[in-house]
């Protein structure tokens, strides 16, 4: 179990904290990254702006697409996974009739072909692209092979082999050709490469094609409706960045089931207990979903855990924290009931 140390007498609660010494609460800020930048260079100036040196995004965005970032703050950090498996949006425009070494037009040339192809042929070469397929990570992409990053042996001109990926398109809509250019909107599980989707349309037209920009309109649940730009970021007090685009933890883990806690056992769960439950409660939450899949909350709704309800167990159901938020720790030996 996770946890971070509270400070107070021994069998008491942390004293609630909100986490930052820039006054803001733990959760997700939205930041509308542009392109040129990488998301290592966003993290780093919320990071300076906040005072908060516990801050990660939800999913890199590659340096030359635009759009959401979002980034846990403070606590957030520790759930990050439940919002890393939601779907994406993307605006993008791919250009036909070249072929890149990184699948984008950033990366050296190393073939161009005639366009010879119709606005029919695109979008009937797209229908096969839909749905579940198996994909091979580019060489630029961040998934480790032998223990290394595969954009770093990229830049060293090593070429490996990758194990194709299970990835899901759920849609792709095609909006304006200028042939050799035309644009589209796809929306697709996390971890699908969008670049290998433009390369593997082009190499099935037989012309071959590569990314010339990309936009990342939302990652589930978090879309653009409420952001921040790096330049609102330099330029406000972090309270008025954060009440622009920042997402209270309570408010972003609603995407969870959650189980209301009674008041002894808002104390059990501050020692990292298991809380029995009867088959009415056991009914509402998914049942070994992961250790991250159910959200402990107390009368009032704020959110003190993560954990899993399991049905295994002589003692029957129950769910067990797994995650347990700093303002919800409890030290010193549990009670005797």
């Amino acid at each position: 179990m996770i946890t971070a140390p509270g400070s107070g007498p021994a069998g008491a609660a942390a004293e609630p904290t909100r986490e930052r010494r820039s006054g803001v609460p733990a959760g997700v800020l939205i930041v509308d990254k542009s392109s040129g930048v990488t998301s290592h260079d966003v993290i780093d100036v919320v990071r300076r702006r906040f005072h908060e040196r516990s801050a990660g995004h939800l999913g890199t965005l590659d340096p030359m697409a635009s759009g959401l970032l979002a980034v846990a703050l403070g606590a957030a950090t520790r759930c990050a996974p439940v919002w890393q498996r939601g779907d994406k949006t993307y605006l993008g425009t791919l250009r036909l009739g070249i072929e890149t070494r990184t699948q984008d037009l950033s990366g050296e040339v190393v073939a161009e072909r005639p366009v010879e192809v119709t606005e029919a042929d695109v979008r009937a070469a797209a229908v096969p692209l839909v749905g579940d397929l198996l994909q091979v990570p580019p060489m630029v992409s961040a998934v480790r092979v032998g223990g290394e990053r595969l954009y770093r042996l990229a830049r060293r001109g090593v070429m490996v082999e990758r194990e194709p990926r299970a990835v899901r398109v759920l849609s792709w809509e095609w909006l304006a050709f200028d042939l050799p250019l035309a644009t589209f909107r796809v929306r697709c599980s996390g971890g699908t490469y969008v670049r290998t989707l433009a390369h593997d349309l082009g190499a099935s037209l037989g012309c071959g094609a590569a990314l010339a920009s990309l936009r990342r309109l939302a990652s589930e649940p978090f879309d653009l409706a409420r952001c921040v730009t790096i330049r609102d970021l330099h330029e406000l007090p972090p309270e008025s960045a954060w009440a622009r685009a920042g997402i209270p933890l309570d408010e972003a883990l609603r995407t969870l089931p959650a189980l209301l806690l009674e008041a002894p056992e808002v104390r059990a769960v501050g020692y990292g207990t298991a809380i029995p439950l009867d088959p009415a409660r056991a009914a509402a939450l998914p049942l070994g979903a992961g250790p991250r899949s159910v959200v402990f909350r107390d009368a009032a709704g704020r959110a003190l855990a993560l954990g899993e309800a399991s049905a295994a167990g002589a003692a029957g159901a129950c769910a067990r924290p797994h995650v347990v938020f700093p303002w919800a720790v409890r030290e010193g030996r549990v009670p005797a009931p």
